[in-house]
């Protein structure tokens, strides 16, 4: 293990986690025991581990995208339509296809599972729904008499009613008989497109909703209109909420014909449809612009489960009077900045091509999103202690935000206390102060560097509204866009980096010009300060990072490798390594005093803007513009540990084979060599073997020996293989070869000896040089005649 307070080097780094999108629009499902969430992943289907966070399987659709899906009720089984039309069975816990079938002429956009998990309705862009019995694969029923596109199916809770009722863009809801095989009756009341449909909980009542902006109650006995319920936005999503005292005290209790909806005001709201009245209403997150486009109602935990036309996933407690308990962002986008942050670096903040920031717990990988800028956040940076953080947008803003702990959730709160207000154009470069919070620093595309003022650091401000910040100073700093700042760790300087390949250093104090660090023949992307040394990184767009003394602002160092624009880079192990991120897609750790890469790693298959270090340098982070965020935990010393390992066992074994060999233990001596992956040990023992000819009755000298070769499991089998193929190129080790392979052909079948993997390439090798002895053993044999003819003639000339 390693010594206490001993500096290692890194070298290796493994994928510990992957933030990747699980829901890219579409439909969403949670099982009926609340633990899987599944989600649409453009071709793909998702299944989420909603305790870990984790994705437990991913169900690959093939080449064309999912338009609908459905869960059986059971949880065995998942339903999905594609753009092709085919509809695929898939078994849920294996993630196989069970089988596929064409279903309509159109793509399909609503399904449905009846209760018994035995029957799927189908509705499609061609006007009909189909009910097919998934077990079997065929079509029991086929409905034709909508004249628009079907938005939604549902079966009827009570199974013994045997009814499907469908929703459609001709505004008409019907209500088909499966028994009878006919539209039983058709309500007509909806202006504009039906898109939801529930049940109350007795099956009475009939629910739907549209964007004509009304809730309509349906008698199912009398097939009557019951009642008509105006939400005043276009609904997207409705449902009835079926538990007893589903309502917070509060509100009070309105019996079982309590209803949600959801809409494109992006709020959900409860509803007593017989009271005509809104009775609880969601509190709107401030900045956001989404709208629903879909939900579910989870009643074992009395949650609503909503999804956003920004592609997140919010769940929303009903007892708690609709608190929003978690959220789930379903798609990244492309990831421009990370940030480590709060509490022992226990969240990630990412900036994901919005003008959202999104903060995400590691533990869990729930996410809380933060609403304030108006247009794209392009750079992130965070104070010292990770309570704060501050982020500058496209929409000429940098804003400061403060984490406060919420003790109730256990998880924390981040709001703007403070705004930086007086660029010209788009900030992309932000920086707190390293030992203090009481101010910022903002570079951006109008080529200005301002320095801001934050009162008591940010900390005890309590308004509504943030702060808006002053300015100490403004100057002109560069000649083209400043792409990075950083600050040093003393506070008292901080540099400056942009597109007219120049870096800058500048006083705290007054923002005087001390220098600057010319040498690159492109662009600087990214300018980061040594933590131990008076030294500068920069990376650029002509494809390296150089080091700089800040003392007299020269190039100590180059590094060349990668094969594109240099994105990000940072400091580590006491700034003797370097960390490096770009457009090749690659993370690159080198070595500063041997000028080494000392290792990549690949996982990302686009650039790599974004990259942070965790403060005990335990993990890295990348995020690309492949939407994915790659978490490398640090595993040099357990590699390292695990090399020591295996050089002690190396040891013991070379022991025990030279103690086998002086007892002539062949039997054992050879095992050992198998696994110590000595072949040439294993040739000289088999020759010897051989050799001494114990055994005469052998091929190989030991019937023993013979037996170790036919008891070898497959992977010894194809090692031997190899070996044998190698030997057998030599005509000295020939007959040795010839002979172990003699034991394995007669031993082993030829069926078997086809499944080892590099057979081909093994006979492609012996058949050609065995050939070759084969005739060098037949011109001995032709050649020793001549040696018989000369010893008969020798006889007969003696007296």
């Amino acid at each position: 293990m390693a010594a206490p307070g001993k500096l290692f080097l890194k070298t290796s780094f493994k994928v510990a986690h992957t933030i990747e999108s699980i829901y890219t629009g579409g439909k969403a499902a949670v099982t009926k025991d609340e633990r899987f969430l599944i989600t649409t992943v453009e071709d793909d289907v998702n299944i989420l581990d909603l305790e870990t966070g984790r994705t437990a399987l991913r169900v690959k659709g093939g080449t064309d995208a999912i338009t609908c899906f459905a869960v059986s009720p059971d949880g065995k089984h998942l339903v999905t339509a594609s753009q092709s039309l085919l509809i695929k069975l898939w078994n849920l816990s294996t993630g196989e296809e069970v089988r596929s079938w064409k279903a309509h002429e159109a793509p399909v956009i609503a399904m449905d599972f009846d209760s018994t998990s035995t029957l799927v309705a189908t509705g499609s862009a061609d006007s009909t729904v189909k009910v097919w019995d998934v077990e079997r694969g065929y079509c029991t029923h086929n409905f034709k008499g909508h004249s628009g596109i079907i938005s939604v199916v549902r079966f009827h809770p009570d199974r013994r009613k045997l009814r499907l009722i469908s929703g459609s863009d001709d505004c008409k809801i019907r209500v088909w008989d499966l028994k009878s095989r006919n539209c039983y009756a058709v309500l007509d009341s909806h202006v504009s497109v039906v898109r939801a449909l529930d049940f109350s909980a007795d099956g009475r009542f009939l629910l739907s909703g549209g964007r004509d902006k009304v809730v309509n109650m349906w008698n199912l006995e009398s097939l009557t209109l019951e009642s008509t319920l105006p939400v005043f936005e276009s609904v997207e999503i409705l449902g009835v909420i079926n538990v007893p005292n589903p309502l917070p005290e509060s509100v009070g209790d309105y019996g079982s014909l309590v209803v949600y909806t959801g809409g494109d005001k992006g709020i959900v709201r409860i509803w007593d449809v017989r009271g005509h009245k809104a009775v609880l209403e969601q509190e709107k997150e401030t900045g956001s612009k989404h709208e629903i486009v879909g939900s579910m109602y989870l009643a074992s935990s009395n949650t609503i489960m909503v999804l956003t036309s920004d592609q997140n996933i919010l769940f929303y407690d009903v007892h708690a009077g609709l608190k929003r308990t978690r959220q789930i962002a379903g798609y990244n986008e492309e990831v421009l900045g990370l940030s480590l942050v709060g509490p022992g670096d226990s969240h990630l903040a990412v900036l994901t091509n919005s003008e959202q920031i999104r903060v995400y717990n590691l533990q869990t990988f729930d996410v809380s999103i933060l609403y304030g800028h108006s247009e794209i956040v392009l750079n992130i940076d965070k104070s010292r202690d990770g309570k704060f953080l501050i982020s500058g947008a496209r929409d000429h803003k940098a804003i400061v935000w403060r984490f406060d702990p919420d003790e109730e959730s256990g998880e924390g709160i981040w709001k703007s206390v403070g705004v930086c207000v007086g660029h010209t154009e788009p900030v992309s470069a932000v920086g707190f102060p390293r030992k203090t919070n009481g101010w910022v620093v903002t570079g951006s595309h109008d080529r200005t560097v301002k320095l801001w003022e934050v009162p008591d650091g940010g900390k005890t401000h309590q308004g509504s509204e943030p702060m808006k910040l002053k300015a100490k100073y403004t100057f002109h700093a560069h000649d083209k866009d400043i792409q990075s700042l950083a600050v040093a760790p003393n506070d008292k300087v901080f540099a400056t980096a942009a597109l007219d390949k120049t870096a800058k250093l500048w006083s705290v104090e007054d923002g005087t010009l001390l220098g600057t660090f010319k040498g690159h023949r492109r662009g600087i992307w990214c300018v980061k300060f040594s933590p131990v040394d008076q030294i500068l990184a920069t990376s650029s767009t002509d494809k390296t990072i150089k080091l700089w003394s800040v003392s007299d602002f020269s190039c100590v160092k180059t590094f060349e490798g990668h094969l594109n624009t240099v994105l990000q880079v940072d400091f580590l192990s006491a700034g003797m390594q370097l960390v490096s991120t770009a457009a090749d897609g690659l993370v690159k750790l080198w070595n500063i005093r041997s000028n080494e890469c000392a290792a990549t790693l690949d996982n990302h298959e686009d650039r790599i803007w974004a990259l942070a270090v965790k403060s005990d340098e335990t993990q890295i982070i990348s995020g690309g513009a492949d939407s994915t965020v790659v978490i490398w935990d640090d595993v040099t010393l357990q590699e390292e540990e695990e090399h020591r390992k295996e050089q002690e066992e190396r040891i013991t074994k070379e022991q025990d084979l030279s103690n086998f060999l002086l007892k002539r233990d062949y039997k054992n001596a050879i095992k050992l060599a198998m696994d110590l992956n000595q072949p040439y040990r294993l040739l000289n023992l088999f020759a010897d073997v051989i050799k001494l000819r114990k055994d005469k009755s052998s091929v190989l000298g030991s019937k023993a020996i013979e037996k170790v070769v036919q008891e070898l499991n497959d992977e010894d089998l194809q090692k031997l293989l190899l070996y044998i193929r190698d030997w057998n190129t030599n005509s000295k080790h020939s007959s040795t070869a010839q002979s172990v392979l003699f034991i394995i052909l007669q031993h082993f079948s030829i069926d078997k000896l086809l499944e080892v993997p590099k057979m081909k390439e093994v006979l492609d090798a012996l058949i050609p040089y065995t050939e070759r002895h084969f005739q060098h053993l037949t011109g001995y044999v032709t050649r020793s005649f001549v040696v018989d003819y000369t010893l008969e003639c020798m006889e007969l000339l003696g007296p």
